[in-house]
């Protein structure tokens, strides 16, 4: 039975032992709930203007209209859905046009269980989610459009106290970072879980939430991507 709390879901996918396999996983989740299928792309945006689902996970390789086109056409209808890309396709081609189409996330069927919850619940509070690799296709696609971009790069300023050091931003607002922020920094972007960060420096998890806290809030970052996108144009390492 439905209830306020639950994240409502349409699954599109041309197989339909795939679409069991994943309704029958998320049925065992609280606080998920499959409402539709769909077997290609234009019945998928069928199922989603009749039950006006909070998600879409949807394959690319599909009849009718691939996901691609789906997610395409969501956004552009204006749609509330939003699009979770579930592919066996790593390709960069694939990534950059279901980003560029609207898609909230893309994560790869051989992801965990684990991985797959989580994007579905980053999305479902509006934010991106894009498993390890795919996410590395994103920043060097970043990266490649900063190298290409005729505007001078934000520089690091050594001019500054002894603890800190101070990096500047496009709009010349400066933005000082410590060196434990710096060094925290790094080890996040390295893949350290807050656990292993504050081992590895010997310090309290909350010390580390902390610092992490106020990195994210100096560089105007909203996950962990968003930090490595930041950290790489301000050339912080």
């Amino acid at each position: 039975m439905s209830t306020s709390a639950s994240i409502r879901v349409v699954l599109a996918d041309d197989h339909e032992l795939i679409r069991d396999g994943i309704k029958s996983l998320l049925e065992d989740i609280k606080g998920i709930e499959v409402v539709g299928e769909a077997a290609d792309g234009a019945e998928a945006l069928d199922v989603v203007a009749e039950q006006k689902p909070d998600l879409l996970i949807v394959d690319i390789r599909m009849p009718n209209k691939n996901g691609i086109e789906a997610v395409r056409e969501l956004t552009a209808r204006g749609d509330k859905t939003r699009a979770l890309v579930l592919s066996m396709h790593d390709s960069e081609d694939y990534v950059l046009q279901s980003v560029e189409a609207g898609a909230y996330g893309y994560i790869l069927k051989g992801a965990a269980k684990d991985e797959f919850l989580k994007a579905i619940r980053s999305i479902y509070q509006g934010e991106k989610y894009f498993s390890g690799d795919i996410s590395q296709i994103l920043v060097n696609k970043y990266l490649e459009k900063l190298h290409n971009r005729p505007s001078n790069p934000p520089i690091i300023t050594p001019s500054i106290p002894a603890e800190s050091e101070s990096t500047e931003s496009n709009g010349n607002q400066p933005i000082f970072l410590t060196k434990r922020e710096i060094q925290i920094l790094k080890l996040a972007i390295s893949g350290l879980s807050n656990n292993e960060i504050a081992d590895q420096l010997d310090k309290s998890v909350r010390t580390v939430e902390a610092h992490r806290y106020n990195l994210m809030k100096k560089l105007k970052a909203k996950n962990l991507m968003e930090l490595s996108l930041k950290a790489r144009e301000l050339k912080l390492f």
